[in-house]
């Protein structure tokens, strides 16, 4: 199972983004706001746009999508898309050179 920093290291990857270096392990998005698609809704919708625009993530989604995150009387399903979202990212970064 990869760590969170490695599914964003790999998402990151996949849509393209270098990290910041001068804090290595950040990265920001276009407006310059520290990106985090594993917590903030829009990052991970614009992470998901931009894979559904670059890649045929469809089978990928399907392995990842069904997701969750916390137990079965806290389940987040907010959390559970973005990590989905984040997962498939890091499956496409796994296949890149």
């Amino acid at each position: 199972m990869n760590t969170d920093r490695e599914l964003l290291e790999l998402a990151a990857k996949a849509a393209g983004m270098e990290p910041d270096t001068r804090y290595p392990g950040c990265w920001y998005n276009d407006n310059g706001v520290a990106w985090s698609p594993l917590t903030d809704d829009g990052d991970a919708f614009r992470l998901a746009v931009k894979l559904l625009e670059a890649y045929e993530i469809g089978h990928i989604w399907s392995s990842v999508g069904g997701l969750k995150v916390g137990t079965e009387s806290s389940f987040d399903s907010c959390a559970a898309t973005r990590r989905a979202i984040v997962r498939a990212a890091a499956e496409i970064g796994k296949g890149m050179k």
